[in-house]
């Protein structure tokens, strides 16, 4: 199998680039503006870029498009530039994937719900509250309408290995190490089911191993809200310092809405997959922290 990924110094693409290739395929990751080793650069927002790694000619049987802009509360006040790096962007290798024969992968979000009836099965009705939710909401169906062979995979709270460290988890636990102090002021009140970013790229090799095609809803074993995650991570720290501060979602005044009762039923997933283990909070920190055991 070839493989090309579209931001794979990223999180989640950076996870799928070491997991693919360690299962045996060709595959070429690339980034826009963090380089990391083994990655060439492509942007996606400019095809015809001179610098852009030759795609056409690697001749890719998949390609995975993983880049998008995250940060919620800037798309809601950047409306044009949400929408050139989530939509546009998708519509850009939609058309590289016809050109080159190839399938797509799209990474998509429980932001597509409004959080009011989660955690959400695949066939859920959408709505989504916000500027990034309805730019990655229209990216989405831009990928599944155009090719019934396309595969989404929804994902929420990412955590994992990830060479910057931006992901939540990974934060608290650099400064845990580093024995900084934590103030954290977090929502108890947005729920969702976080994922390890190795478990998504585990779980999208074996569905294109196996040719699915559709969308799935991806997530760990945990549902939980924001303080609990952190306090999960905490416990694994006993010289910690923090400051813990629960509030509302309301009461935070973000300028992006987020879904409240967010989060994934991944039955679909799991009833094709019966025996695939996905890992939750506790199996990826452990390790990493100093005793291995949680403070209760």
């Amino acid at each position: 199998m070839k493989v090309f990924i579209s931001g794979a110094s990223g999180l989640v693409g950076g996870n799928c680039l070491k997991h693919f290739t360690e299962q045996g395929w060709d595959v070429v990751g690339s980034y826009y503006s963090f380089e990391t080793d083994n990655t060439v650069f492509y942007d996606t927002l400019n095809p015809d870029h001179p610098l852009n790694f030759d795609v056409a000619a690697f001749a890719p049987d998949v390609i995975v498009h993983c880049g998008a802009l995250t940060h919620v509360d800037y798309c809601e006040t950047h409306v044009e530039e949400s929408y050139e790096k989530t939509v546009q962007s998708t519509i850009n290798l939609i058309k590289l994937a016809k050109e080159c024969n190839a399938r797509m992968v799209y990474i998509s979000t429980d932001y597509v719900f409004d959080g009011k009836n989660g955690p959400y099965r695949e066939d859920a009705p959408f709505n989504p509250l916000c500027v990034y939710s309805r730019h990655k909401l229209e990216a989405e169906q831009l990928v599944v309408n155009d090719s019934p062979e396309s595969l989404v995979l929804r994902v929420t709270n990412v955590y994992g290995n990830e060479l910057r460290g931006k992901n939540f988890v990974a934060r608290i636990i650099d400064q845990c190490k580093n024995k900084q102090k934590l103030t954290l002021k977090l929502p108890y009140d947005q729920y969702a089911s976080p994922a390890n970013a190795w478990d998504i790229a585990r779980a999208m090799f074996v569905l294109l191993r196996d040719g699915k095609q559709g969308v799935y809803n991806i997530g760990g074993t945990d549902y939980m809200n924001r303080v609990e995650l952190a306090l999960r991570v905490l416990s694994y720290f006993p010289d910690a310092e923090y400051d813990l501060i629960p509030i509302s979602t309301a009461e935070m005044n973000q300028p992006a809405a987020r879904p409240l009762l967010g989060g994934f039923v991944k039955m679909k997933f799991s009833n094709e997959y019966p025996e695939f283990l996905f890992g939750n909070i506790d199996s990826y920190v452990k390790p990493l922290s100093p005793e291995g055991e949680p403070r209760i």
